[in-house]
């Protein structure tokens, strides 16, 4: 992805959420020069993979499949005892239209909240037990499994089961659990406008808790066309004096 891409992503989400009233705090608009002079009073924000996060899952072409993330806070796997949150909450921006490829996670637990816009559809899948159980292979890219069985998940917590491949539309104000090993794509349902969603999930680390069906790359490589605007999370290691792999 090239970077004018990443800067014209992040400035047009901050725009949209600007539009919906839906405030961000001041490190969401922190610059290189910010993250270069960053204190050990703001080191959480970069162990935690706090802040922004851009993907394109390795199609090339953003606009049809991908997502903008933007992550307020998050728990840390490799040192439970300095941040013990349990929790993750992040804002998800999709695009009128735009794919969620199918995945799912192997630890993360997760609630995916309509916040306003458009409609959100959903397409599951429960994997299956030798495909959860071959991380490895999933990590390296190898294709998964669906199963076709029904698949139970709750919607505003009411509990409901849909075939396997069965859809389920959250209109805004509408919610889902989901549960680790639940394969999902989501689409912005065409024509209805972007969608703000929020995720309320388990401590999560999206370097390794994703399991991609066929999908390429979570974490885009940059083409560095143009100076950063803002920075992802992934940008950090090379702009501060910090790093979030323990």
């Amino acid at each position: 992805m090239k970077r004018s891409k990443a800067n014209e992503i992040i400035q047009y989400t901050i725009d949209k959420l600007k539009e919906a009233q839906f405030p961000l705090p001041p490190f969401a608009f922190y610059g290189p020069e910010e993250w270069k002079n960053l204190g050990e009073d703001e080191i959480e924000i970069v162990e935690n993979m706090l802040g922004w996060d851009i993907t394109d899952f390795g199609s090339g072409d953003f606009d049809k499949i991908g997502l903008t993330i933007f992550t307020f806070r998050n728990g840390n796997f490799y040192n439970k005892t300095k941040y013990p949150k349990p929790y993750a909450e992040k804002m998800l921006y999709v695009m009128d239209g735009q794919i969620l490829p199918f995945h799912y996670h192997w630890d993360k637990r997760e609630d995916i909240i309509n916040r306003g816009g458009g409609d959100l559809e959903l397409t599951l899948y429960n994997c299956s037990p030798e495909d959860f159980a071959d991380q490895e292979g999933g990590r390296n890219g190898k294709p998964g499994t669906f199963l076709d069985t029904p698949v139970i998940a709750s919607v505003d917590a009411k509990n409901i089961e849909v075939p396997a491949g069965g859809k389920i539309v959250l209109k805004p104000g509408q919610s889902i659990s989901l549960a680790p090993g639940q394969y999902h794509q989501w689409q912005g349902v065409p024509g209805t406008g972007d969608v703000i969603l929020f995720e309320v999930s388990t401590t999560n680390d999206d370097t390794i808790d994703n399991r991609f069906h066929t999908a390429g790359s979570r974490i885009p490589t940059m083409e560095e066309d143009v100076e950063a605007k803002y920075l992802m999370f992934a940008d950090y290691p090379e702009y501060t004096r910090f790093t979030y792999k323990k």
